[in-house]
């Protein structure tokens, strides 16, 4: 049994991964906003599931995820699934909290980071990159999964003991993907909770991009060591918290 922690699980993709995780045996840690969301999920907490809850859109309110999460014990694997789509939080939910939980929650080993495929008509990295310095510009949703695709690549190289890829899940009829989106909600959450539980060998790669378990190409720029270490020094910079080697 492996206890995994989902960020973003009040709804949609990410209560659907809990609800697999609880069938399939294992502890599901369950992230809400607030309370207020975590009462929405009433049922699932009922059936086993515990929670954290906090904001990803604040810096603080990251913080205490981590923090709520270690006081659980042992987290096994994270997923992080939380998202947006557009606004002014893209960057911060989509690419510093990911980061920050990664950095934070003690030594999970593995991590599930949500892309997409419009990941691969994001602009340049560089330029994905001056907009993460800047926390008064906008984020194109297309850049945030371009870095968070890169910081997948990235923590496999900086802890290489851990586990730790990108899945896209396809676009799927949630609240941020709508009701006409083409693909399939329930294929939606196999993938990540396949990565981060299963004992199948193949489950075992490691700084992948997936969808619907087969590894696919990701953008040029999620291969390019130089990128992808400017990637981390930036977010050290804007966060004030360093991705240690494990």
């Amino acid at each position: 049994m492996a206890r995994v922690l989902v960020t973003g699980s009040a709804g949609g993709l990410g209560r659907n991964t809990v609800v697999a995780l609880l069938e399939q045996g294992h502890q599901a840690v369950l992230h809400a906003r607030n309370h207020d969301r975590l009462n929405d999920a009433q049922d699932l907490l009922e059936r086993g599931a515990l929670s954290v809850t906090g904001d990803l859109s604040t810096h603080q309110g990251t913080l205490s995820v981590a923090e709520e999460a270690n006081t659980l014990g042992n987290i096994d694997a994270v997923i992080h699934n939380a998202g947006t789509y557009s606004g002014p939080d893209v960057q911060a939910v989509n690419v510093l909290a990911p980061y920050l939980l990664t950095c934070l929650i003690t030594r999970p080993d593995r991590h599930v980071y949500l892309s997409s495929s419009m990941h691969s008509a994001s602009r340049t990295g560089t330029a994905a990159l001056r907009t993460l310095l800047n926390p008064d510009s906008p984020m194109d949703y297309a850049d945030s999964k371009l870095l968070v695709t890169a910081l997948a690549a990235s923590v496999a190289r900086r802890r290489p003991e851990l586990l730790s890829n990108a899945v896209d899940p396809g676009w799927v009829p949630t609240r941020m993907g709508g009701p006409q989106a083409p693909d399939e909600l329930e294929l939606g959450h196999v993938t990540q909770t396949w990565l981060a539980t299963s004992s199948d060998p193949q489950a075992h790669a490691d700084g992948g991009y997936w969808h619907h378990q087969q590894q696919q190409a990701a953008h040029p720029a999620v291969h390019d060591e130089d990128f992808r270490n400017e990637l981390l020094d930036t977010l050290a910079r804007r966060t004030g918290i360093a991705l240690t080697a494990r």
